[in-house]
């Protein structure tokens, strides 16, 4: 059997749960919220990674992020403005999140318009993440 005959039957069946319209909030931040907790007692590894998927020329980006906070109106999560992350936001801002969380068979998709947080929250963060020393060395042909 060839290696790509044995990819294209690979499949899983997912019936751990039923996904029931009449068992969905309202509010799908709500959703979000009860989904990610069921997430954290089920012990999902990095359950606050997500896939962000952003446009730029026509042409989609995808990278993994993690969710850093949960307000009102969506959620939010940290780059460097100068990334090409960054660069891809500040021209095109509608974006795509996914979470996948296998250990529950879910995944929950979002689409949206990323839009900057304060100076004054994006520096609270920056500086609250662990200081990383970059250590450069070289050997010496003396």
């Amino acid at each position: 059997m060839s290696k790509s005959l044995e990819l294209a039957q690979l499949r899983r069946d997912y019936k751990q749960a039923e996904l029931l319209e009449n068992s969905i909030h309202a509010d799908p931040l709500q959703q979000f919220k009860d989904w990610f907790q069921e997430a954290l007692e089920a012990e999902v590894i990095e359950p606050n990674a997500m896939c962000l998927s952003t446009v730029l020329d026509q042409k989609p980006h995808s990278r993994v992020v993690l969710l850093k906070g949960l307000e009102s109106n969506g959620f939010v999560f940290f780059t460097n403005y100068d990334s090409h992350k960054g660069q891809q936001l500040l021209q095109n801002p509608n974006v795509a999140l996914n979470f996948l969380w296998l250990e529950l068979e879910r995944q929950v998709r979002i689409n949206g318009k990323a839009t900057p947080i304060s100076a004054q929250d994006s520096d609270a963060y920056f500086y609250s993440r662990p200081f990383r020393q970059t250590i450069i060395w070289a050997k010496s042909s003396v």
